[in-house]
């Protein structure tokens, strides 16, 4: 079975794709940073799919992590970004905690519309609520790094698209350790069976709930970066729209590779991005015929162009050594 890349690899990798931010243009910093804050709760998704399950939801935990992180903040004058995304994920988990393990019974469709009936009541709570700013949401401050702030909005971007691509990236390294361990191997087989799994003396319900939680930690932090990235909130986050755009990255990325959400995630940011300039009457139709194109030709995924190659690579020479080499690239 091959192992993959080395996690000090990928760690050397987020730093070359952080300092490469020094040459980008403003504009892109914060479409990067837009597309990483996206590739975060998509990758949740990813986790969580590996137990057979999707959430159509997961703007809930979004929501309750840009929500909760805006409340302290204005509240309390707490503008670091570090602290920030560590208060959006806490809010995602804990609602993650309380709801996990009630909706773990359930599986397939019934999962899936159960997590977006959550989101929905979520969004027609935050709708309704003067307290926190009705359908329009309020506004929050520009975030601070370590007690520095930036008056230039060059730097401003570039320290966002830092912190968050840093966040994004170890996220993705933790989920590729956690694929490769007994657990991300037990979720796959709740996958495939769950009731050998139960037989093994596993708890399928228990193991599902923590997949649950570990998606809805990393959306709650997704949540603060759309928040610092915005420096607005309004009920929008918990819609389901929003929702299924994250699992339309997902859907796009596979579960192939980690790598390959980071890079669905931005390519569908550009393709919005410029069929948005270039056919503003349009773009909706252009990014709809990017997503069927994808799965039409790549129906495991964007991860499949360079999994599949590896495969190919590790297959025997000859059928006569009578061995089949299985591996599973993350």
């Amino acid at each position: 079975m091959n192992k993959g890349m080395h996690p000090l690899v990928m760690i050397g990798l987020v730093g070359a794709v952080t300092l490469f931010g020094r040459l980008l243009p403003t504009w892109t910093l914060s479409l990067a940073t837009i597309a990483a804050a996206n590739a975060l709760i998509s990758l949740g998704i990813v986790v969580l799919a590996r137990t057979g399950n999707i959430s159509f939801g997961q703007g809930l935990f979004y929501a309750a992590g840009g929500y909760g992180v805006a409340l302290i903040a204005n509240g309390w004058g707490l503008t670091d970004a570090v602290a920030q995304v560590i208060i959006g994920a806490v809010c995602g988990g804990v609602l993650g905690l309380v709801i996990g393990p009630l909706i773990a019974r359930y599986s397939g469709i019934f999962f899936g519309m159960l997590t977006l009936a959550l989101s929905m009541v979520f969004y027609g709570a935050l709708v309704k609520s003067t307290a926190l700013g009705g359908s329009d949401g309020f506004n929050v401050g520009r975030p601070t790094l370590f007690g520095i702030g930036f008056s230039d909005p060059r730097e401003a971007d570039f320290m966002l698209y830092a912190v968050s691509v840093i966040t994004t990236g170890l996220a993705g390294i933790a989920a590729t350790i956690l694929f490769r361990s007994e657990f991300g191997l037990a979720s796959l087989a709740v996958r495939e069976n769950n009731l050998r799994v139960e037989y093994l003396g596993l708890s399928a319900n228990r193991i599902i709930s923590l997949n649950f939680v570990i998606a809805a930690i990393f959306a709650g932090a997704s949540g603060a970066f759309a928040l610092m990235a915005q420096r607005h909130i309004d009920p929008q986050f918990a819609y389901w729209t929003t929702s299924g755009e994250f699992v339309f990255v997902a859907v796009l990325a596979g579960n192939q590779s980690v790598a390959a959400v980071f890079v669905a995630s931005m390519a569908l940011e550009l393709v919005r991005s410029f069929s948005n300039l270039y056919l503003p009457n349009t773009w909706q139709l252009v990014l709809g015929v990017f997503l069927l194109g994808v799965i039409l030709f790549l129906p495991r995924g964007i991860g499949s162009l360079w999994v599949r190659d590896r495969r190919r690579k590790s297959t025997p020479a000859t059928a006569s050594e009578g061995t089949t080499k299985k591996e599973v690239v993350l």
